[in-house]
Formats: structure tokens, sequence, C-alpha cells
């Protein structure tokens, strides 16, 4: 009876295995071997640097030259001096004195006063209103300015002729602006007007130009111009 052999036993099963193993050691350690190198100490050189060995090294100075000062100007000529003989007669000037003597007589040439030129000046701003006939009694300002108003404006109603919208073909509210000055002697004058027609725009220039005469406006106590504007509204009846 031939005895039995377990399977794991058998060392002949993993031969190879353990001949490639050791193939691949052999070849490391052959490799090793041939790569390894071996250096004389003494041939070693260290990398310190002897410091005696230095040179030092001479730097160069540089000597700033400064530009010499330039030359003093030459010194000026001195003036030619004409000597004159005791024989030759020498000519003196004469210096006239700018004072005025005082018998002497100064004419004094008559200085043209030269009147200052005030432009003309809105009635709004006008320090003495324009006085219109029968608003002599008011003395202050603001009630000339409100009595010349009422009196222009029903003066200008009195006489406007509003039929003349109807004989046009106008209707409803028509207005007339009209703008006139009071000149320094008091006078109407410079009248214009607009409308949205001619002949309404004459008969409001025609009825400003009959305004009276009026005590003219001054500003800083002189007589000017006042410029005074009138708006003139009327409905015309259908």
């Amino acid at each position: 009876m031939e005895p039995k052999k377990n399977p794991k036993a058998d060392l002949n099963r993993n031969s190879f295995l353990f001949f490639t193993i050791g193939l691949f050691i052999m070849l490391g350690v052959s490799l090793a071997l041939i790569e390894w190198k071996t250096y004389d100490k003494e041939q070693i050189e260290t990398g310190k640097v002897n410091m005696d060995q230095l040179e030092e090294e001479e730097v160069p100075i540089t000597e700033i030259k400064q530009p010499p000062p330039p030359p003093p100007p030459p010194p000026p000529a001195p003036e030619k001096i004409e000597v004159v003989e005791d024989d030759e007669e020498v000519e003196e000037v004469v210096i006239e004195s700018t004072e005025t003597d005082q018998e002497e007589e100064v004419e004094i040439e008559e200085v043209q006063e030269v009147e200052e030129v005030v432009e003309d000046v809105p009635f709004s701003a006008i320090q003495d209103v324009p006085v219109f006939p029968g608003c002599e009694k008011y003395t202050s300002n603001d009630k000339r300015k409100k009595c010349m108003s009422e009196k222009v404006r029903k003066f200008v109603n009195k006489r406007f002729d509003t039929s003349l919208g109807s004989d046009l073909g106008l209707s409803g509210v028509n207005r007339v602006y009209v703008q006139f000055k009071i000149d320094q002697k008091g006078q109407i004058v410079d009248v214009r007007a607009r409308a949205n027609h001619p002949k309404l725009e004459e008969e409001g220039e025609r009825v400003v130009k009959k305004l009276p005469e009026m005590k003219p406006g001054k500003q800083r106590g002189k007589a000017v111009g006042v410029i005074y504007q009138l708006p003139i509204t009327f409905k015309i009846q259908d």
C-alpha cells in the first residue's frame, strides 16, 4: 500500500515560481554591484573658500571738477570829459520854472456839463409814478399808481369802439394789448398795439393817443420816460 502525499506539501508544484524569484534577485544584486563606485577621500574637494586668497579691489575715487566762474564784466568806459578853455564861451541851459506867477493870469476853459442819459423805466418799478390829472391829492406812490390805473382804464373803456368787432365779423372775447410811453414832459408817445385784427390795433392806438398830458415820472429825482402796458378786453355778443 503506497502512502498518499498531501498535494499542498509537494514542492515540485511551485518550483517554476521559486526559480523566477531567485532569478530576479540575482539580477538585482548583479546590477547593484556593477553600478557601485568608490572614491578616495583625499581626492574629494570641499566647497570651502579661503578668504585670504581674495584680493581687495581698489575702487577709484572720481574727482568732480567744478567749472571755473565766468570772468567779471569789463568796467564801463569812462565818460569823455571835454576840457573847455577859459576864453571859450559855454552856453548855459536855462531851466524854466513850472510855477506860475501870482500876477500872471491863468486861462481856465469852461467845463461843459454832460447830461446823464437815464433809460426808460417800467411803470411797476418807477420811484415817483406819473401823476394823472385828478390824482394829485394822493401823496403816496402806491395810491397814485392805483389812481392812474383806474383813470386810464375808465378813459379807454369810454372811448373804445367795441362795435368794431361785430363789423369785422369777430365773436367771443377779444383782447388788444397796447404799450405806450409817458416821456420826460408827461406826453404820450411811442404807442404800439397788438391784436388779432389790424383794425383793432388801430382803434387801440387811436384811443390811447388821446390820453391827457400828465406830470412826468421821476427816477432818483430826475424826470424819465415811463413804459406803461394796457390790456383792453371786450366781449362781442352774438
